[in-house]
């Protein structure tokens, strides 16, 4: 798992309420014989990510790299043309150590304005088709806006939230596993 604060667990009491933690349940539930390494980093960008994942690949080469970054992009508003090459790259570096790749789309509140939402928001359907990754579109799908599922910064989901999260990316890396 290679992602940023939403896949790190920020603000919640305990890691093992995240949803990488319940998914690493759920994949032994079903009796996979896979381990989650859950390299995530609250803050991440995707140039932080580029920086990182040639370490980490040769540490754990993975069978799958689930990639979650790109959010911190958006919300400092860095160009999204920029967030896709660094993407891009962590995909291609994923594929040559032979790992299947899930991307988790994201959404960003409209701070910045239509045009940048919709570039920003495209780079994830463009590089799950380029690449023929399995794609979440929305990791926040029916999480996103609602303040019952969202921790008071309305940015990160709650302990609440967490099983709709791991519901999202089941569904698209049980095929996978």
């Amino acid at each position: 798992m290679f992602g940023d604060s939403i896949s790190a667990g920020y603000g919640l009491a305990n890691p093992s309420q995240g949803w990488v933690s319940l998914l690493a349940e759920k994949i032994k539930a079903a009796g996979k014989p896979w381990d989650i390494v859950n390299a995530s980093i609250s803050g991440e960008v995707s140039a932080g990510g580029l920086s990182r994942i040639d370490g980490l690949l040769a540490e754990y080469k993975p069978g799958i790299l689930i990639l979650e970054l790109g959010a911190n992009d958006g919300l400092r508003g860095l160009q999204p043309t920029l967030m896709q090459a660094n993407l891009n790259e962590i995909i291609l570096k994923a594929k040559k150590y032979g790992a299947k790749v899930v991307l988790l789309g994201m959404r960003i509140p409209p701070n910045y304005g239509k045009r940048f939402n919709d570039l920003f928001e495209a780079v994830f359907p463009s590089l799950a088709k380029q690449h023929e990754s399995a794609y979440v579109p929305f990791l926040l799908e029916g999480v996103g806006g609602n303040a019952k599922l969202m921790q008071p910064d309305g940015l990160h989901p709650n302990a609440e939230a967490q099983p709709v999260l791991m519901s999202l990316v089941w569904e698209k890396l049980q095929s996978l596993l």
